[in-house]
């Protein structure tokens, strides 16, 4: 392999876990709002909107808009909001359809 295509696999590697890392501490934060109970609602609805965009700009296409409703309802509908959309979304975009 040439060097120009090693540093471009590597750069898709490192983009990949970075997509990885991110996801599991957007997700932490989506259930940070299970601390105090009445405080959850509140977060929720600021969180919802925050999420669905960040999930669009994080993945591309059909896959980041789809992705991004789905975010923005599970957040902002209560008893839900537990599922870690962007971790599934990583392994859907990564592992599932197995994109580089």
């Amino acid at each position: 392999m040439s060097e120009e295509v090693q540093i471009i696999e590597q750069s898709k590697d490192s983009s990949k876990k970075t997509k990885l890392v991110l996801s599991i501490l957007f997700d932490i934060i989506g259930m940070l709002s299970y601390i105090v109970p009445l405080f959850a609602e509140v977060t929720d609805v600021v969180w919802a909107p925050i999420s669905g965009l960040i999930m669009m700009a994080m993945y591309k296409g059909i896959t980041g808009k789809v992705a991004g409703i789905i975010s923005f309802i599970e957040e902002a509908f209560p008893f839900i909001d537990f599922i870690p959309t962007f971790t599934l979304t990583w392994i859907y975009q990564y592992v599932i359809k197995k994109e580089a």
